[in-house]
């Protein structure tokens, strides 16, 4: 893996805390790799939605990563209620299921961007560098037509 110039938290200049939501673990620790690549912080993970609810309130991440396909809560559902509850959150859809319904859901939920699985590390990251200094999106969510590639 290539080495990444570090992304780093604007207020405070440390590391971007990420929440890594995905029932597989396998996906969970492959994410966990790229953002240590990236100079991240593992805040927290969550193998479905409702824990990724409850995880992200505990540990106030800068970014989530999630997966829509999920026991007991998937992941659209999960977006939908963090950023009911965190109208500031920065989540990007990481799945293999990139159909268009999906993708438009989850923007239309609060995404930020949406990734396809298999996550090629610098896709990932210029993502995640695109939805940090998004302030605009922060404050309104994308839709599809607002996608970025």
């Amino acid at each position: 893996m290539k080495p990444f110039t570090p992304l780093t938290r604007k207020q405070n200049s440390g590391p971007v805390r990420y929440l890594v939501v995905d029932d597989s673990v396998f996906a969970r620790k492959s994410l966990a790799k790229m953002i240590e690549s990236f100079g991240g912080e593992l805040a927290g993970e969550a193998g479905d939605g409702c824990t990724a609810i409850t995880e992200y309130t505990r540990t106030s991440p800068d970014i989530v990563l999630m997966d829509i396909t999920m026991p007991q809560m998937e992941g659209i559902e999960a977006v939908e209620r963090i950023v009911r509850q965190h109208p500031e959150a920065r989540i990007v859809m990481v799945s293999s299921v990139g159909y268009q319904d999906n993708i438009l859901a989850a923007l239309q939920k609060g995404a930020r961007h949406f990734v396809q699985k298999p996550v090629k590390p610098d896709v990932l990251y210029e993502i995640i560098r695109y939805v940090l200094n998004d302030e605009t999106a922060a404050q309104t969510p994308a839709t599809v037509g607002e996608a970025r590639s």
